[in-house]
């Protein structure tokens, strides 16, 4: 996994207000979380502050390998000995302890070698520790959004499971997300052919569709989703 990497998408930026959507992931993830928490990937903080700002972890640790990214958490963090930030995609050698937790958002798709990183996050949590997952889902749906954001891949329940299973993980939860999404982003990605998502479209996603499919969602999971979000645990007594 290379050290530094330019970002070349937009993504982050037309998400960096989407409350309801980060607030849904973290919702699903706190249940595993602990105390100290790793998060791979973490762009411009969006995710990390609703973490931090949750009083979920004693600590956490970020990953960033954007160089200009991790300068913008290094100042986003700046002042709080709780939250370390590495200008590297992951290095499990900086982290004092074992992970209680490693947080993927939208991150894994972007990782070439990903069944090599799951073996390296695997190893990096402690006994009993999870990796929480939140990725785009069915092949399908790749089109010119996927390829401007350089995702190598959609993924489906089975190849999530399958790559969670090998690495050696226990599956405690694996779910679709966002069924509407499924149009939305077959329409932008792959009739359109759009390259870029607008903040303000975000935002109104956000704001108007994200509260009642969250809503319909935790009572009644859906069959497919744009999203797949995974949650798998290092069994107790490995290693």
């Amino acid at each position: 996994m290379p050290e530094a990497v330019a970002y070349p998408g937009t993504e982050l930026e037309a998400l960096a207000e989407a409350d309801n959507y980060y607030s849904w992931i973290l919702e699903q993830f706190r249940p595993f979380l602990g105390q100290h928490v790793v998060e791979v990937g973490a762009g411009l903080g969006t995710f990390a502050q609703r973490l931090h700002d949750s009083g979920a972890p004693d600590r956490m640790t970020l990953f960033e390998p954007d160089p200009g990214l991790s300068a913008s958490l290094a100042e986003r963090f700046a002042g709080r000995p709780e939250v370390s930030v590495y200008p590297t995609v992951f290095d499990a050698e900086a982290l004092a302890t074992p992970a209680d937790a490693i947080v993927l958002v939208n991150v894994l798709e972007h990782i070439e070698e990903h069944d090599a990183f799951a073996r390296a996050a695997f190893d990096a949590l402690r006994p009993g520790g999870a990796m929480a997952v939140f990725v785009p889902a069915l092949p399908v749906l790749y089109g010119s959004l996927d390829r401007a954001f350089d995702h190598y891949r959609r993924y489906t329940h089975a190849s999530m499971r399958r790559l969670l299973t090998e690495t050696g993980f226990e599956v405690r939860r694996l779910r679709y997300m966002n069924l509407p999404g499924v149009i939305s982003w077959f329409v932008a990605g792959r009739i359109l052919r759009m390259r870029t998502i607008q903040p303000a479209s975000m935002r109104t996603y956000d704001r108007l569709v994200i509260p009642w499919v969250s809503w319909v969602e935790r009572r009644v999971e859906p069959p497919i989703g744009q999203n797949l979000l995974a949650i798998a645990v290092r069994p107790n007594g490995s290693g």
